[in-house]
């Protein structure tokens, strides 16, 4: 009798999102059926997932992919795979800061890697952009631990701290940190008229613009901006042009570049937002969007520019819908950032097996 494949997987919650981690070896090395996997893992395309594990949100159809490196002083390498709860798309070429605080945890329970002490220090290279990353995570007894006392905005109760560093974020996916050339371009918009906005990729490319620019606010909440179809109607067809300028080519069928609508401060900090992924309004932000928004509010005459006095000596906060994110934005001495750290939290959720019909397992092998 034909039975179900079983493959070892942990769930895991990486900051505000949440998703399966894998092991590079449980899965199988051809693309279009690890693909196929993924998707019967998680349930897509299907708006409930109701046949997998994903949650029926953007933020929890998300996979984490992981094991050991062979490159010269990298530690681990991930694989980040984006899916979409009623698409057959797995989209493998951005970053995620959030699910990448869950792979040091997952590493180390999964024993790929031992701890080093009361703190364990992991150099990660995520495939997906190349982008590098000293990660910390709390280690007592020689144990990963998930209880502590730090609190990020979007997660519920306190966790152990996860410290991320980021070393070289700069044109992650566009080639550059400005990938038009330009610190805001303006954009001509059919039954809209001329909208500046600012292009940046400095670990996740963006399109930055001002709400007063579209006539919003950026202080409407969340269903809201979801229902708004004309906005979103300007945010597609900006982000479409945007696309070629910022040399990513087509990229209707792609979830980036992300969108973000950008105002004064109303909680202490130094910009508020409402970002698109790219076309829901996410209830938090994203690691990485908060650290181009950061980049791109330091950068004199883009659109971001000015919002709020910035000392460089604290902590950049961005707010967002469910609170605010802090980081700490690291300057050359041509004043340009060259580095980014922040804090997450993670947590091992569930660990076991997850089924998949063989059709699917057998497919490409």
């Amino acid at each position: 009798m034909v039975t179900q494949t079983a493959i070892p997987c942990m769930l895991m919650r990486g900051g505000t999102s949440k998703g399966p981690f894998f092991s590079f070896d449980d899965l199988p090395k051809d693309i279009e059926t690890r693909n196929n996997v993924l998707l019967a893992a998680l349930g897509s395309p299907d708006k409930r997932q109701i046949d997998g594990i994903g949650g029926a949100h953007s933020l929890t159809s998300k996979v984490g992919i992981v094991k050991i490196s062979d490159l010269p002083n990298v530690d681990l390498e991930f694989l980040f795979a984006q899916l979409q709860p009623d698409s057959d798309s797995v989209n493998t070429n951005v970053n995620c800061g959030n699910m990448l605080a869950a792979v040091v945890p997952f590493a180390l329970e999964k024993g790929l890697i031992k701890a080093q002490g009361e703190t364990t220090t992991v150099r990660v290279l995520t495939q997906n952009t190349g982008v590098l990353a000293d990660i910390t995570v709390q280690t007592p007894n020689q144990t990963i631990t998930y209880d502590g006392d730090a609190k990020i905005d979007g997660v519920p109760n306190t966790h152990a701290p996860i410290q991320i560093r980021f070393l070289d974020t700069e044109g992650s996916v566009c080639g550059s940190l400005l990938p038009t050339g330009n610190v805001y371009d303006e954009f001509d918009l059919a039954e809209f008229g001329k909208l500046p906005a600012t292009c940046i990729d400095n670990g996740m490319p963006m399109v930055l613009v001002r709400a007063k620019d579209v006539h919003r606010t950026a202080y409407e909440k969340v269903a809201e901006l979801n229902q708004d179809e004309q906005l979103k109607q300007i945010l597609e067809q900006l982000r479409i042009q945007a696309g070629f300028k910022m040399n990513l080519g087509d990229v209707s069928d792609k979830n980036y570049p992300k969108m973000c609508l950008l105002s004064e401060p109303i909680q202490g900090g130094n910009v508020h937002t409402r970002c698109f992924i790219p076309h829901v309004c996410h209830e938090a932000i994203g690691v990485l969007a908060a650290v181009t928004i950061a980049t791109a509010c330091v950068i004199p005459d883009t659109v971001a520019y000015g919002f709020s006095d910035f000392n460089p000596k604290k902590p950049f906060s961005v707010e967002h819908p469910s609170g605010e994110f802090s980081v700490t934005l690291s300057f050359n001495s041509q004043g340009k950032v060259e580095s980014a750290a922040l804090l997450r939290t993670a947590r091992l959720l569930m660990k076991g097996e997850v089924m998949i019909s063989p059709k699917i397992w057998s497919q490409g092998e």
